[in-house]
């Protein structure tokens, strides 16, 4: 039976990320990208659909784990009755194919004299396909139609009911490897990555890469802690980053609202920019801009809300039905069919994303103001359209809010190119365009009874994206209507001072969809940020503690948090939920009200 999701730490290799449990269990591997088949998804089911453990092999140990110097190196020690065993688990970053990937388990006796076990069972295609398991010169071999997996190691190995079984055990000074290299099968056996040094060469790597941080923050830990998660969920032949490494995490136990989250939003755009930018990650925010600038070159009207990790538009969604589904969530689904909504803030997102990164001093490139203009000439044309909103709700298209504001961020960002960078553009036109936009969401999106603006026009319901009115400029801190709309999302989206993206049963179960969700962490940090943003910074600081208070062990959050159960609901390591922690730190340690 799977963990729960807090129980789980990452590795990764800036390709793929892997799932590993408190037990010491890989539950989770989709290999060789974030996106591809699972070859281990017991995550989802049980140990059936493939896993590999390596934990001590009797019972009444103590856990305790760690990320050694803020890395993806994981580190989990075992104090028990006969002693202590250390288990050193990372993914090498690939120097050769792109293809061929490593996952390395690093077994060190501490003291006394620990018997360990070792079990090893692949299954690919999320858990359809067993393998065929051999030895061959190369190796153990286990083989099915384009997947080849070979295990190294020194300890003797039997294969038997499709899996790796090894006994062995470890005193102290000893250091057991186990490497699993998987790459295509009708290609040569890879040359497998000498354990210790693999181990040396990725520590280095992260210790490289996180001295580059330039903040040194009350919140320094936290802070560093979710640049690298963020980090590992980028990947590095294109500079994309994937909004979680996991499919079908529920955000309701036992209910349908499990999604894929292995690819790239490009929501995200100007919350990751801006963390980037912030932290000292120019080369990274580089990149981002460019994949995004990529991914949306062509027609205006033909972008999309996410990608796939190359720019691919096509994320067709299905289920898995041979997967009972996490503690029993089906369905589990692969790809995703919001790719294909209509969601006007995108556009905006997109506009403001690549404003931040002018701002910063990104070198431009070539002809990419011209495709701002056609995203601006798009809006100009569609901004009063009604669409599925930031929440991808798969009940009737609405005027949403947010989804205005937006709008009117992406023609303001645009206004202020011509003014500050001199670019070319029918200035005056736009500057109509914003008022007329600002008029009629003040308009049509505000309730003057209740003192705050609804999540559509004419909504009886609240929005926690309407915390980001003032942090995308539409209006001051100080205006009444963002205090108004502040504290009403406070009282009314709260459960336990944790903040609900919307209620789902408000205006006649918007969404479409049945049963309910957790506490949207993003939305709570939003709300820590606007506590502090219209002066109730003591408020806001203390949200933002409580918050940190729910990541893992290791640092991680999920997507929601369950405040009833206190258990992480949705998919994990969640990009946007890391994003959310750094900016808000950044914000509130800025001792100003915030800017988005």
């Amino acid at each position: 039976m799977a963990g729960r999701i807090e129980d789980y730490g990452v590795i990764g290799d800036l390709r793929s990320m892997a799932l590993v449990g408190a037990d010491g269990s890989i539950d989770w591997l989709c290999l060789p990208r974030f996106d591809s088949a699972a070859c281990f998804a017991a995550l989802l089911d049980d140990e059936g659909a493939g896993r590999w453990l390596v934990a001590p092999a009797g019972g009444g140990y103590r856990m305790t784990r760690r990320y050694r110097n803020q890395s993806l190196v994981l580190e989990t020690d075992w104090e028990g009755p006969d002693g202590a065993v250390r288990v050193i688990d990372f993914m090498p970053l690939r120097t050769g194919g792109g293809d061929v990937a490593d996952v390395v388990r690093i077994v060190q006796g501490v003291s006394g004299r620990v018997p360990m076990r070792m079990d090893l069972g692949l299954r690919f295609d999320y858990g359809a396909i067993r393998p065929w398991l051999t030895d061959d010169a190369d190796g153990h071999l286990a083989l099915a139609g384009p997947d080849a997996a070979r295990l190294h190691t020194p300890v003797p190995v039997s294969g038997t009911d499709g899996r790796w079984l090894a006994e062995f055990a470890v005193a102290p000074g000893d250091r057991v490897p186990f490497v699993l290299t998987h790459g295509p099968s009708h290609l040569p056996a890879p040359q497998p990555v000498v354990a210790e040094d693999a181990l040396r060469a990725t520590e280095a790597f992260w210790a490289e890469w996180i001295a580059r941080c330039t903040y040194r923050g009350e919140w320094s830990d936290a802070v560093r802690s979710s640049l690298v998660v963020l980090k590992g969920l980028t990947y590095e032949p294109t500079g994309g980053i994937v909004a979680a490494a996991t499919t079908s995490l529920p955000e309701e136990i036992g209910g349908t609202r499990n999604w894929d989250y292995r690819f790239c939003w490009m929501r995200d755009a100007t919350l990751t920019l801006s963390a980037l930018l912030s932290t000292g990650y120019l080369d990274e925010a580089r990149a981002w801009r460019e994949w995004l600038l990529r991914a949306v070159a062509g027609a205006p009207s033909d972008m999309r809300i996410m990608y796939g990790l190359h720019g691919e538009r096509r994320i067709p969604e299905y289920e898995l039905r041979w997967l009972a589904g996490y503690e029993g969530s089906p369905p589990v689904r692969v790809g995703n069919g919001a790719a294909g909504q209509y969601q006007l803030d995108v556009w905006g997102e997109v506009l403001d994303g690549l404003h931040v990164g002018r701002e910063a001093g990104i070198a431009p490139v070539d002809d990419a103001w011209e495709m701002q203009r056609g995203l601006l000439d798009f809006l100009e044309g569609h901004w009063q359209d009604p669409d599925n909103g930031l929440w991808e709700i798969r009940g009737p298209q609405r005027p949403f809010v947010h989804s205005k504001v937006l709008a009117w961020a992406g023609v303001d960002r645009a206004v202020r190119a011509v003014d500050r960078f001199g670019l070319d553009g029918p200035v005056q036109r736009w500057r109509e365009l914003r008022g007329r936009i600002h008029d009629e969401v003040c308009e049509r999106g505000f309730d003057a009874a209740r003192g705050t603006f609804t999540q559509f026009y004419g909504s009886d319901g609240l929005d926690a994206s309407l915390l980001l009115i003032p942090r995308v400029g539409f209006l001051p801190w100080s205006d009444e209507r963002v205090r108004g709309t502040v504290e009403a999302v406070e009282r009314e989206l709260s459960e336990d001072g944790l903040v609900l993206r919307y209620r789902t049963a408000a205006d006649g179960r918007v969404d479409g969809l049945p049963g309910d969700e957790g506490t949207f962490v993003i939305c709570s940090f939003w709300l820590a940020a606007a506590l502090h943003g219209i002066g109730r910074t003591a408020d806001g600081r203390k949200l933002f503690e409580r918050l940190l208070g729910l990541r893992n062990d290791l640092g991680l959050l999920a997507e929601e948090f369950d405040p009833h159960a206190r258990r992480h609901l949705g998919n994990t390591p969640q990009a946007f939920s890391h994003l959310g922690l750094i900016n808000t730190a950044l914000h509130i340690e800025a001792g100003a009200p915030c800017a988005r």
